[in-house]
């Protein structure tokens, strides 16, 4: 008998396996020189636009060079807006797709190449049709889910964009800290599922507003999108400061603001916490050390975000289950609709 839940839950738990896998492919890889692209673009489409918008920010980051994340849909019917007419070097596009056969996304890199913009390099847990146009492909087999919504899949090719990051930046011993990961991510879950468990569970919490800026801030999105997709609750990610913008003023006894914490930045966003707690809310912190939720891990900070991951998707496992929904199967995400472009 399927319980509900029981594939989210063991892909959850499981991911520090596709982690190493991320880490030993990416490192196998071949890498161009990033000073030949005019620009890299990250694109995906939900949950990989998401991860596209965290790897862009790291990119630029580490390398200097520029990066920018556009959706899948955009770049397909609006690449005017994305590639210049006139450009004299080759762009770079990054495809990221957890199938491999997202429509909008294999339509894309298809006219990229056909119009010969530039290379392409392709971060999937599935050797599919995407695979076809990749100049270089990094497939991750163990993120494979049976589960809708994305867990172990998107952490698993976000390790590998930051270990492609990493490599592209000449930084290879940041691709050696992250060796650690694996063993981290475990401790962290084990550490940490039960107070997971005691929020999510709680039902007189009604917003979830997840905080988190430079390449934290698509990490945000995509753990928004988890609370939202499997619990159908109120739920929206904001760059810290931002939020002090208006987005504040629905911060009360029954909402939860998580702030993804930096190390460089420490001090300000601490300062947005510390007024939504003020105004009646509830925080949750998640940072290398002094935090609800610590890492302890002394990996550096560029390449440590996916350690931000796994409790706030048991947060939303649990939540999912505590309302009678299933996890596994998000209302209206069952079936894959495929677009006639």
């Amino acid at each position: 008998m399927i319980l509900p839940g029981q594939f989210t839950r063991a892909e959850i738990l499981s991911q520090s396996e596709a982690w190493s896998e991320a880490i030993a492919v990416t490192r196998a890889a071949s890498f161009p020189n990033p000073e030949k692209y005019e620009q890299v673009i990250f694109s995906g489409c939900g949950s990989t636009y998401y991860l596209s918008l965290a790897a862009a920010a790291l990119y630029q980051e580490l390398t200097g060079r520029s990066a920018r994340a556009v959706p899948g849909g955009e770049l397909l019917l609006n690449s005017q807006t994305v590639v210049g007419r006139n450009s004299i070097s080759p762009y770079l596009l990054v495809a990221i797709s957890r199938s491999g056969t997202t429509t909008e996304t294999v339509k894309a890199v298809e006219k990229f190449k056909k119009e010969k913009r530039g290379d392409v390099i392709v971060i999937s847990n599935y050797d599919e049709a995407l695979s076809q146009f990749g100049d270089i492909n990094i497939i991750i087999q163990r993120g494979q889910e049976e589960s809708v919504a994305q867990t172990r899949s998107f952490a698993s090719m976000f390790v590998a964009a930051t270990a492609m990051c990493a490599r592209m930046a000449g930084r290879d011993d940041l691709v050696d800290a992250m060796g650690k990961l694996p063993e981290i991510g475990s401790w962290v879950i084990d550490n940490y599922e039960s107070l997971a468990k005691e929020i999510g569970e709680n039902l007189n919490f009604d917003g979830f507003y997840f905080l988190g800026s430079g390449i934290r801030y698509g990490l945000a999105c995509e753990v928004n999108l988890k609370m939202k997709e499997m619990t159908l609750t109120h739920s929206e990610p904001f760059h810290f400061l931002e939020f002090r913008h208006g987005p504040m003023s629905m911060v009360n006894e029954n909402a939860i603001v998580v702030g993804m914490l930096s190390d460089a930045n420490l001090s300000h966003e601490k300062a947005v916490l510390n007024e939504m707690q003020a105004l009646g809310g509830k925080i949750v912190m998640l940072a290398e050390s002094d935090a609800d939720i610590s890492f302890m891990s002394q990996i550096p900070e560029q390449v440590r975000g996916v350690l931000y991951l796994p409790v706030l998707q048991l947060m939303a496992y649990h939540r999912s289950l505590a309302k009678g929904l299933n996890p596994d199967k998000p209302t209206n995400l069952t079936a894959v609709v495929k677009l006639n472009i």
